[in-house]
């Protein structure tokens, strides 16, 4: 049993949306980031990485590396996973949270909990989605940016 964190942020700039969690929300601006901006999904490659020791997002997938300009963060859970399937490791649980004054992540919490759960390859109820603000407090607080921290649990695969 390993138990990984990971923490993503990333500033709003032009657009009319953000990814959170693979899934595409409206709103009145974008993100600034090399691939999809997805802090959720960063967040979470981040913790499968950790979890397995085995480094950070950016050490196997680097901003820097063109192949990765706006690319589907899914691909990078994918490869994180694929990364623990040769480990002999499999995903427990997940525990994500979003941290934003907006977009409201009510409206979509369930279809990113269910959307992270088939990503991962996890039974019903083993994702959690949440969200928070700092209470004005912040960059967050003035609505300069988003974040999303994870955690998860690793088992050994049967």
């Amino acid at each position: 049993m390993r138990i990984g964190s990971g923490i993503d942020v990333h500033a709003f700039g032009p657009g009319d949306h953000i990814m959170l969690g693979g899934v595409r929300v409206p709103h009145s601006r974008g993100v600034v980031a090399h691939s999809d901006g997805d802090v959720v999904l960063h967040a979470l490659t981040d913790a499968l990485l950790g979890a397995a020791g085995l480094g950070d997002i950016g050490q196997h997938f680097q901003d820097t590396d063109p192949r990765w300009k706006g690319a589907d963060s899914k691909r990078f859970v994918r490869g994180a996973l694929e990364m623990l399937r040769a480990r002999k490791l499999r995903v427990g649980n997940a525990d994500v949270t979003v941290l934003a004054e907006a977009p409201k992540l009510a409206p979509i919490r369930e279809q990113i909990r269910q959307g992270l759960e088939q990503l991962l390859e996890v039974p019903p109820g083993a994702v959690n989605v949440k969200a928070t603000t700092t209470e004005k407090l912040g960059f967050l607080g003035r609505a300069e940016g988003i974040a999303a921290q994870a955690v998860v649990l690793l088992l050994d695969a049967p």
